[in-house]
């Protein structure tokens, strides 16, 4: 593997990770994942609005962007959160650019004192 393919890669994992967090309702399963593991079945509850097929193809999306994580015990699907991904965007993007902006804003204050 060359190092021109790593980045490529990285990218094509970040552009599904925050295609996957784009959607209101990929949102919403995730919170509901924040407590614990729930089952296809008890996700589809918590989203009346939506039908059954219309969750599974956002819970598809999810667990290819690795936000989740699938557990089949016999008839159930068990959806788990990973986390981990939306850590490494923190790493990756927010904890450096709103140290960048902190810094930037601690410069104004004592610019302007």
């Amino acid at each position: 593997m060359s190092n021109t393919d790593r980045p490529r890669r990285d990218d094509e994992k970040d552009d599904a990770l925050f295609k996957a967090l784009a959607h209101r309702t990929r949102r919403r399963l995730l919170d509901a994942l924040k407590a614990g593991p729930r089952t296809t079945g008890a996700l589809c509850d918590s989203l009346p609005g939506l039908d059954r097929c219309t969750v599974m193809q956002h819970l598809k999306v999810l667990e290819e962007a690795g936000l989740i994580a699938v557990e089949r015990r016999g008839r159930e699907r068990w959806n788990h959160l990973d986390a981990l991904p939306i850590h490494a965007i923190h790493e990756r993007w927010i904890g450096p650019y709103a140290a960048y902006a902190a810094s930037m804003l601690s410069r104004l204050s004592m610019d302007a004192a």
